[in-house]
């Protein structure tokens, strides 16, 4: 847990009583600071209580001894209906931040690579904290994701934090400084806590804010917004910006595809046996975590060492069981279109369980790629949508829910020996209609899958 006594003497409150919020206030109490804290649910009101907390609804309190909210990034702030307690403690002048924000002026003397962009975030940063953690390096990884900010181990001097920070985290931020900030990409995402694709854009940038003279900027250069962004980095002076592209050399900068990489020199290196990181946008991944690294003086040949043992992350394309040829594949992770179109690009034969809460366009993105679909299965309330969208364009079964889904398709994968096959889940959906979360979502598909008939388990036991 993070020393917060350098905080000594402030009062905060704490708004959301999730995974962070609640560290924030064992953290927080741990201290001897005070803190009131809130959330809706009696439940996670009790578990703060029990840390330490007063609990007292923010809105009917008296602000003026309070320092700042740190509210959960999952509350809205300003868009698209700012909470209450945001509204109360903006009206009071009290500054709104994040776990994060903590975490930076708790710990100011160690080091930080932050990690942000719409797809990839997860699997670029525990890549590099995988690597740094080879090398040997005094290294923790959090943020959005894994353990909250606060709950990470002081580090102190020459300690590296490695963080994902998302869009939400990043716009309450106000001393954090990123020595090395990574940038993958944009699509847009999350409009309505931003407004629009320029808002999201804004707070994404915020990864830059206070960078100086010596820090480093590494961005994958992909997509139109981000060769702008790339562009106005590259013109900061003292700044070492490093921009990553698609099977293209780029100066000063890391060319990848499927499966290898080039540094600027030269320099090769091909990991396309590695099956925790297939397709292109892993190879981006690869390329961020190689720039990262080369920055802080990782060895190459520990660096290679790394990827080669990278063991993945649940439910990102992980490949959780055979039958015979085919891999049952869980990409739980995929919400919307764009992220399924990252695990299609990676396999051919593939038989798609798709579906759940749809997001806007829904899958008629991804028809380039149908030609690598064997057959769909649809589940979820995007049924009749998405079956409208494949009519005429690829062979689909309606479903319902996924235990039939993953049933149908392993019957039919499996009669057809369409040689080294995928049954892939990758819904290109949220999940709320049938669970509880993605994770939920992808853990159940697990199970069902390794539970199949002389199915051997694959990857991590979780």
């Amino acid at each position: 847990m993070i020393d917060l006594a350098i905080l000594k003497g402030s009062s905060f409150v704490v708004l959301g009583l999730a995974r962070s919020g609640l560290a924030t206030v064992r953290a927080l109490r741990a201290a001897g600071i005070d803190c009131i804290a809130w959330d809706d649910s009696a439940s996670s009101r009790e578990a703060a209580a029990e840390a330490g907390a007063r609990i007292a609804d923010p809105v009917t309190i008296d602000w003026s001894a309070i320092d700042a909210l740190v509210i959960s990034p999952g509350i809205p702030s300003t868009l698209p209906v700012p909470h209450p307690v945001a509204v109360a403690a903006r009206a009071a002048g009290k500054p709104i931040i994040c776990d994060v924000e903590l975490l930076a002026r708790a710990q100011p003397e160690a080091r930080y690579v932050a990690i942000t962009g719409t797809n990839g975030k997860s699997t670029t940063t525990a890549l590099i904290g995988h690597i740094l953690q080879q090398a040997g390096a005094r290294c923790e990884v959090g943020g959005n994701i894994g353990r909250g900010a606060l709950d990470l181990e002081p580090l102190g001097k020459d300690g590296l934090y490695v963080l994902e920070l998302s869009s939400y985290q990043l716009e309450l931020l106000q001393t954090f400084h990123a020595d090395v900030a990574v940038w993958l990409n944009i699509t847009p995402d999350h409009i309505d806590r931003h407004g629009d694709l320029a808002g999201y854009v804004a707070a994404k940038k915020n990864i830059f804010a206070r960078q100086h003279t010596g820090d480093c900027v590494v961005i994958g250069t992909e997509d139109a917004f981000s060769r702008d962004v790339e562009r106005e980095m590259a013109a900061r002076p003292g700044i070492a910006c490093v921009p990553v592209a698609l099977d293209r050399p780029v100066a000063n900068g890391i060319s990848y595809r499927a499966g290898m990489l080039v540094d600027a020199d030269g320099y090769k290196v091909d990991f396309s046996d590695v099956l925790t990181l297939p397709g292109d946008h892993n190879a981006q991944n690869a390329a961020c975590a190689w720039a990262v690294c080369r920055w802080l003086d990782v060895p190459r040949e520990t660096i290679v060492a790394g990827l080669r043992t990278y063991p993945g992350l649940p439910h990102r394309q992980e490949r959780v069981a055979a039958v015979g040829n085919v891999v049952y594949v869980n990409d739980s992770k995929a919400t919307n279109a764009d992220a399924t179109a990252r695990a299609l690009s990676s396999y051919d034969d593939i038989y798609w369980i798709l579906g759940g809460q749809a997001k806007e366009g829904g899958v008629a993105p991804l028809a380039t790629y149908f030609d690598r679909i064997r057959h769909a299965f649809l589940i979820g309330e995007a049924t009749a949508l998405f079956a409208g969208q494949l009519e005429g364009k690829l062979p689909y079964s309606r479903c319902g829910d996924l235990q039939s889904a993953l049933d149908a398709a392993h019957a039919l994968a499996q009669r057809e020996a369409a040689g080294h096959a995928v049954v892939l889940l990758s819904p290109a959906c949220a999940s709320w209609d049938q669970w509880k979360s993605y994770e939920h979502r992808g853990d159940a598909f697990r199970a069902m899958a390794r539970a199949l008939p002389g199915a051997e388990s694959l990857g991590r036991a979780v």
